[in-house]
């Protein structure tokens, strides 16, 4: 497995470098001078706790994306070894999804996937999206205070993805309770026992949740990306019902994840940077620019694995086949030879070619989608709140290292200058 050997002079420094410390809430509160301290001392650096090469550099993040293998999904008797056979069910469906794929399988259902999910389609939808994000101002703008996760960036994707998926409004707060709890597995370090269960169960429940609204629509067919995906075809192959509800899943789950993220944690940089929060609120069509600012800085994804496909060279080091290797991309998202000043936030800033929807055959086909959320919730938001502003002073982030994101976010703003829809 390409596994270099460790001194006993050389395990303190592998202590204190582990991406393990992001279990430290302290850490997790702020990951960037963790990343730094990686970044500066070994770029490509063997964590002997992850069992894991540990890639924090730029140029190195995007070879590992380009050219190292996506197919990583855990073998059943490999997870009996590690103590996680609840992780089966996740495994069992993880290995019909595009994301754990590569080559000829991973082009097939990226062809169908992209002929269901098309710019037209993300562009039908900015309308709804303007108007869902000002019915959700509207029930609490009168009050001068937020919960911007619970008020606003939860619901905003739950309803938006619904809609898009062609399944009914109202079960937005069901789908999006699921995935909250499906999330708390992947990208993450750890799992909790007592969670178990019931994350099982989320995960049956959703799949069944699916498949009936796939029969309704072989009934009733509607113009949403379920019955698209069952009904889309490339070079005469189509998906398995497996693999529409296998891919349905993780277009919820990374419509819900990445989208609330985006917007909660940007919001919060822009409120803990005034500077730029008024040049926004002045400049609103600077908004595209500012949101993939927002998404270099704060990167909703923090990072992602891969496998070595045989013995390579990377960073001067050599991993052999099988490796697993793991890209932080927020922490290549602020390589300073890469993005000069970058713990600076400029929303004008110029090449910003960040890694936070990933890269090549695997980036994000959702990010246009994503985009268009925040874009929208971004200037509604400065447009219509006067004087918003940050109620505590500290704040509680997921314990989770790969989907940052916050679970709470309170925000004060004055009701009696607050604006009508534009």
């Amino acid at each position: 497995m390409g596994i270099p050997s460790v001194n006993a002079a050389e395990d303190t420094n592998n202590e204190k470098l582990s991406l393990l410390r992001m279990l430290n809430p302290e850490v997790l509160a702020d990951p960037y001078a963790h990343y730094r301290a990686l970044r500066e001392y070994d770029p490509v650096h063997w964590d002997p706790y992850m069992h894991a090469w540990v890639v924090t550099t730029y140029p190195e993040a995007v070879t590992v994306l380009m050219n190292y293998s996506a197919d990583r999904t855990p073998q059943s008797a490999y997870l009996e070894k590690l103590g996680l056979s609840f992780m089966k069910p996740f495994a069992a469906i993880m290995v019909q999804q595009m994301m754990f794929m590569d080559g000829a399988m991973h082009a097939r259902l990226r062809g169908i996937c992209s002929v269901a999910f098309t710019p037209r389609r993300v562009e039908g939808l900015r309308a709804a999206i303007e108007s869902i994000v000002d019915e959700l101002i509207d029930s609490f703008i009168a009050s001068g205070r937020m919960d911007m996760i619970t008020d606003f960036a939860n619901p905003l994707p739950a309803i938006v993805t619904a809609r898009l998926l062609g399944v009914p409004v109202e079960d937005h707060e069901q789908l999006h309770a699921w995935v909250l709890d499906l999330a708390e597995v992947l990208g993450n370090f750890q799992h909790h026992p007592d969670r178990v269960a019931e994350i099982v169960q989320s995960l049956e429940d959703l799949k069944s949740y699916v498949a009936a609204r796939m029969e309704e629509q072989r009934r009733q067919p509607n113009s949403g990306l379920i019955y698209s995906l069952m009904t889309a075809e490339v070079d005469g192959h189509r998906l398995s019902d497996e693999e529409v509800i296998a891919n349905t899943i993780i277009t919820l789950i990374g419509g819900h994840e990445t989208t609330t993220n985006l917007i909660a944690s940007g919001f919060l940089t822009l409120l803990r940077n005034p500077e730029s929060l008024n040049q926004l609120r002045g400049r609103p069509e600077i908004i595209t620019s500012a949101v993939e600012e927002l998404l270099r800085f704060e990167s909703p994804v923090q990072h992602t694995a891969r496998i070595a496909p045989a013995d390579m060279q990377l960073g001067g080091k050599t991993i052999k086949k099988g490796s697993r290797v793991v890209a932080v991309l927020a922490a290549a998202n602020r390589d300073p030879s890469r993005f000069p000043n970058p713990d600076h936030l400029d929303l004008l800033r110029p090449d910003n070619r960040h890694l936070a929807f990933g890269w090549a055959a695997h980036f994000c086909f959702g990010a246009p989608l994503a985009r268009m959320e925040g874009q929208i919730a971004f200037n509604k938001l400065l447009h219509r709140l006067s004087r918003p502003a940050l109620v505590d002073e500290k704040w509680d982030w997921r314990e989770n290292a790969g989907l940052r994101g916050l679970t709470m976010l309170n925000i004060s703003f004055d009701p009696g200058l607050a604006k009508e829809r534009s």
